[in-house]
């Protein structure tokens, strides 16, 4: 049986943790940014956890990584 192929697209926005989990890029960042404040700007520059509802649909689209 061949390799199990991973999404291209999901290696580009997610990486797998050490225990296992998906770090994963805040949204809102990209345009519109004069109106959001300089804190909120800054919050959404850090990296966050996939929630556990989409681990499963991650899993397939990365196997093995």
């Amino acid at each position: 049986m061949p390799k199990m192929k991973s999404n291209s697209a999901a290696k580009k926005r997610f990486k797998r943790t050490g225990s296992g989990g998906f770090k994963r890029k805040q949204a809102f960042m990209s345009h519109i940014l004069t109106k959001k404040s300089s804190k909120r700007k800054r919050n959404l520059r850090k990296s966050a956890m996939v929630d556990s509802t989409d681990m499963g649909r991650l899993n397939v689209l990365l196997p093995g990584s």
